[in-house]
């Protein structure tokens, strides 16, 4: 492989799918805080507003409210994985960018190999193959988990 086909794979390729998975890995940390926060925070508001809830006139519906929206941040949570997303982002990530320091220095399998850049390139495909395959298997486990007629019954 030349030079130029290398620098124009790490630069249309490489760099982008590092830059992707950053940004999804940062969303998905931010959506999984918010979520979390807001239930533990409704969650102990409720029990306050059952409390209060006769000397309130409102105060038994705001604690339906809070403990509608606790079970629904609890749901959304399971239902859209943004901590496993998350996780599998960032480690897909940071396995990415250590490549390229083990490539420049010609250590791990670079050091013996004939076609360093080759290598790179396989190994980099490798990470990015397998990260879409865990993808379509929690894509899998999420339908499974929210539609009843794919579960079947037990005997």
């Amino acid at each position: 492989m030349e030079d130029n086909e290398f620098k124009k794979y790490l630069n249309e390729r490489y760099y982008p799918q590092i830059e992707w998975y950053d940004k999804k890995a940062i969303w998905n940390q931010k959506l999984y805080k918010i979520f979390q926060w807001g239930i533990i925070i409704l969650a102990s508001v409720t029990p306050i507003l059952v409390i209060i809830g006769d000397t309130w006139i409102v105060g038994h519906w705001s604690a339906v409210l809070t403990s509608c929206s606790v079970a629904i941040g609890t749901a959304s949570l399971k239902t859209f994985k943004f901590q496993e997303n998350w996780i599998n982002y960032r480690t897909t990530c940071e396995t990415l960018r250590k490549e390229i320091h083990y490539y420049n220095a010609r250590v791990d399998d670079y050091g013996d190999s004939n076609d360093p850049m080759g290598l790179f390139i396989k190994r980099v495909e490798a990470l990015i193959s397998r990260e879409n395959t865990l993808w379509l298997a929690l894509q899998k486990q999420k339908k499974e988990h929210s539609d009843p007629a794919s579960h079947t019954p037990l005997l």
